[in-house]
């Protein structure tokens, strides 16, 4: 006699594991250049915490291959001085990190409360309608990849999309698809950057792409009275 429920355990799919092993790739090392980068980097750390440097080694790789293979993280390992799984616990943690290749420009569009307030939905779905794909999807010609992310940290300025590294602020719906075209044509030159690396450039700049005018003093509305 037995209190427990009976469980059906066949097919066994409370045990499958859903984790995605890294395509193995070919042969990678870092060039003569990133291998200067990286021994740089790595001097500033104490020996017995060299770990502390994976996040910039993975940079490296990714930036000289697009996206990581498990070739690329087993050199980042023999690197650093440690497992190649202790490299894979990194990069399957962060979201800027690829193990598959993605586009051009991965376009990262803010989803959190400020951004979703002011219409990161409505950008999302006009970027999808533009590009043809579907958040996690890249486009037939390797041009965009498009995520939806969590909090980039800039809202005063939502909607905000990260380009790659770099960053765009106030994109509206309806000037998304300018905002790709001039992508396609410009590339990263065409972004708004950040408001707090351009101070003292371009209005137009700070206030996003082609960006929201500054309202009026009618529109501000009367000043506060002191009482």
């Amino acid at each position: 006699m037995s209190f427990h429920p009976r469980m059906d355990y066949t097919p066994a799919r409370f045990h499958a594991s859903a984790r995605a092993l890294p395509e193995p790739g070919e042969a990678f090392a870092y060039t003569p250049e990133n291998q200067a980068r990286f021994d740089a980097n790595v001097t500033r750390y104490p020996p017995d915490q060299r770990k502390s440097a994976i996040l910039y080694a993975v940079y490296l790789a990714q930036g000289q291959q697009g996206y990581l293979t498990g070739a690329a993280m087993q050199h980042v390992a023999q690197q650093i001085g440690c497992t190649a799984a202790e490299v894979e616990d990194v990069v399957s943690y962060y979201t800027m990190f690829f193990t598959r290749p993605v586009g051009t420009y991965v376009l990262n569009v803010c989803r959190t409360l400020s951004c979703a307030l002011l219409g990161a939905e409505r950008v999302t779905e006009e970027l999808s309608r533009v590009l043809g794909i579907r958040p996690g999807e890249t486009d037939p010609t390797g041009t965009f990849t498009l995520l939806e992310v969590e909090c980039l940290g800039a809202c005063d300025r939502a909607p905000v999309v990260m380009v790659n590294d770099d960053w765009h602020e106030r994109l509206a719906p309806e000037q998304v698809e300018q905002f790709a075209e001039a992508l396609r044509t410009r590339g990263v030159a065409s972004l708004s950057g950040c408001h707090l690396r351009k101070e003292g450039g371009p209005d137009h700049l700070r206030q996003g792409y082609g960006g929201p005018p500054k309202p009026s003093a009618e529109a501000e509305g009367p000043p506060l009275r002191r009482s």
